[in-house]
């Protein structure tokens, strides 16, 4: 399924308390529920003003859904075509020692 990155507008997010936090993460919980299976909460990010979460749904709908039913908008909606991570540069160093890039198609 893909996964998704959501932007939420939260002016003072950072300033909540765990208690603040996770009144908000109930109300995710408990749309997700509703919604079944066919998406997954991961992980959320809070800056000072905004949420940044990352799901895994079968579509877009799902994610609009989740926002309507959870009451926590969701301001931007991105689909992730990749995922970068510091192995990758760890990968393509060791290919280009052993001269395997060119093969591979990394170079």
């Amino acid at each position: 399924m893909p996964k998704y990155v959501i932007e939420r507008k939260m002016p003072g997010a950072g300033a909540m308390s765990r208690d603040e936090l996770a009144v908000i993460a109930d109300k995710s919980c408990r749309a997700l529920e509703e919604i079944g299976s066919n998406i997954q909460w991961v992980e959320s990010f809070v800056t000072a003003d905004k949420i940044y979460s990352i799901y895994i749904a079968r579509d877009e709908r799902l994610i609009r859904e989740h926002a309507y039913l959870s009451g926590l908008a969701a301001d931007t909606i991105s689909e992730v075509k990749s995922v970068v991570d510091p192995s990758m540069a760890q990968e393509a160093r060791w290919a280009m020692e052993h001269d395997v890039a060119k093969e591979s198609g990394i170079y």
